[in-house]
């Protein structure tokens, strides 16, 4: 069973426009990813295949800013921190993750385990566990 979009937006917190972004990049992504893996452009690096997530999460940053200052200014003050501080933690630990992950496909380095990289994601998915439970 899928989600609707509505259900997305009210569990993860992010505004539609956000989600949408999210999965374009994640679309550009999978193609680089594509291209990266079948070898078409040799001179394409694992960072500027990670380049569309990287975007995403910086304009999804510069969207939260501009709505949490809206917030701010229309009086919801309580509305505007909490939204600030939701959506900065999970593109925060999506960034992390993201830059982990890539170090590890750059470097092949040992001391850089698969528990480590994914960590941020373990996180993040307990926080949405907690937020579900506090949606409904």
């Amino acid at each position: 069973m899928l989600f609707s979009l509505r259900e997305l937006v009210q569990w993860l917190g992010l505004a539609q426009f956000e989600v949408f972004l999210h999965v374009f990049a994640l679309l550009i992504f999978s193609v680089l990813l594509a291209v990266k893996v079948d070898g078409f452009a040799p001179g394409l690096s694992w960072w500027n295949v990670f380049i569309p997530f990287f975007a995403a999460d910086g304009l999804g940053t510069y969207f939260t800013a501009i709505v949490s200052v809206r917030l701010f200014q229309d009086g919801e003050k309580r509305l505007a921190v909490l939204r600030l501080f939701w959506i900065l933690t999970i593109l925060s630990l999506k960034f992390v993750f993201e830059m982990l992950l890539c170090q590890k496909l750059v470097q092949r380095n040992p001391d850089l385990w698969y528990g480590l990289i994914m960590s941020p994601v373990f996180i993040l998915l307990q926080l949405l566990m907690i937020r579900a439970c506090r949606v409904n």
